[in-house]
């Protein structure tokens, strides 16, 4: 009997460290962390390459082509920065080379004040700007300069509000403010690319520089209210992109919302194209004469009357 007991205790001891675990660990956006870059065979590729290249040309390591091929040229060339910032030089791109080169582009980061804003504060996020506004008391107290969703993952476009603060450390940038963005996991946090800054470079997130981020962390509160602002498009600042089952974003949400004003959709309004927005388009189609494909087209779009600005 007590072997009986001893294992049913230890049973319930393993489910609740991971039931804790499950429940209390920071989920992480899609941001992505980054790759180690070394010289090898096949030699590595990528975006990410380029982007290293063209920062060590930048601070004048790297004499080469900026053409995204880990080569022996590149290899050399962080090598030579290693050996500049006291790193062991063994020419591989890690976590380590990273922080030590995102540090030269923080230190001239602007400072920030350190009191706090008086009264209630709320955030309004300008994606075409690529600026960050803490408001106090619905009035301007500091802008920040940030990086924001490229086109093919925009940043979401609405009214949202901070779910959960955490530290991600250094490695990630290092503060996590989450958003409660319905589709997926979104928020304003830190990063250890600074030079993206300014740009259309997240995978929908809103990147700033990490001594900004610290000190909006200490501004806000779960709960804090963020305006994120497009073009006067609103929510298709990027253009009419075709949906279809399994797309998601701020442009599945107005759909959504057209096709409850229409009749034809009572589910979810939660930005996620799911059969029943699927089925609901297809009745929308069916009735105003368009091939009931289910996806949403220009035509489709254009009988939702929503058409964008010339």
């Amino acid at each position: 009997m007590s072997k009986i007991l001893w294992a049913f205790a230890f049973i319930m001891i393993i489910f609740m460290l991971f039931y804790s675990g499950y429940v209390y660990a920071t989920p992480r956006c899609s941001c992505g962390e980054d790759r180690i870059l070394k010289l090898q065979t096949p030699l590595m590729t990528g975006q990410d390459v380029r982007e290293i290249q063209y920062q060590l040309k930048k601070l004048g390591f790297y004499k080469g082509t900026v053409n995204g091929i880990y080569d022996k040229k590149t290899s050399e060339a962080v090598r030579d920065f290693q050996k500049m910032e006291g790193l062991r030089p063994d020419g591989i791109f890690g976590i380590k080379t990273l922080l030590k080169m995102a540090k030269i582009y923080e230190k001239p980061a602007a400072k920030v004040p350190s009191e706090k804003p008086p009264g209630e504060v709320s955030i309004v996020i300008y994606t075409l700007d690529r600026k960050l506004v803490v408001m106090s008391e619905g009035k301007p107290f500091k802008s920040f300069p940030v990086a924001v969703g490229t086109f093919d993952t925009p940043t979401p476009i609405g009214l949202f509000t901070i779910t959960q603060k955490d530290s991600w450390g250094e490695g990630f940038g290092s503060r996590w403010m989450r958003l409660n963005v319905p589709w997926g996991v979104y928020g304003i946090h830190g990063t250890n690319k600074p030079w993206s800054i300014g740009g259309f470079e997240s995978h929908g997130c809103i990147r700033m520089l990490n001594p900004h981020v610290e000190q909006v962390y200490e501004w806000v509160n779960i709960g804090t209210k963020v305006y994120i602002i497009g073009g006067v498009d609103g929510p298709f600042t990027f253009g009419l992109k075709p949906l279809t089952e399994g797309s998601r974003g701020s442009d599945v949400m107005e759909v959504q919302k057209r096709l409850i004003g229409y009749g034809y959709y009572n589910g979810k309004i939660d930005g996620i194209y799911s059969w029943d927005v699927r089925e609901a388009v297809r009745a929308f189609q069916k009735d105003n004469g368009l091939e009931p494909s289910g996806n949403v087209d220009e035509k489709t779009y254009r009988a939702l009357g929503i058409i964008l600005f010339e």
